[in-house]
């Protein structure tokens, strides 16, 4: 299983009345990532981009790849066990 180390979660935009929120995501190794979270009734990613500032953390690519799709539930209990997410 892949670890991100999620060490700061920021939020970046939201529609409250639709539940919609983004947030900008950085990890231990300081790759960085735009989450997209639905709030009906909880906390759930509705899409994962990861931003091209490093090389991607799975496949060390630094060009657009879809590594982080595979692991959206894993980043996201992440996220949710360190308690970053905003009630």
């Amino acid at each position: 299983m892949q670890q991100f180390y999620v060490t700061d979660l920021q939020q970046s935009d939201s529609n409250e009345k639709l539940g919609h929120f983004q947030f900008l995501v950085t990890f231990a190794d300081k790759s960085k990532c735009r989450i997209f979270y639905d709030k009906n009734p909880d906390w759930k990613i509705s899409n994962i981009t990861r931003l091209l500032t490093v090389p991607c953390p799975i496949c060390r690519r630094d060009y657009f790849c879809n590594c982080l799709d595979r692991f959206t539930d894993e980043i996201h209990r992440e996220i949710q066990d360190s308690g970053l997410l905003p009630e």
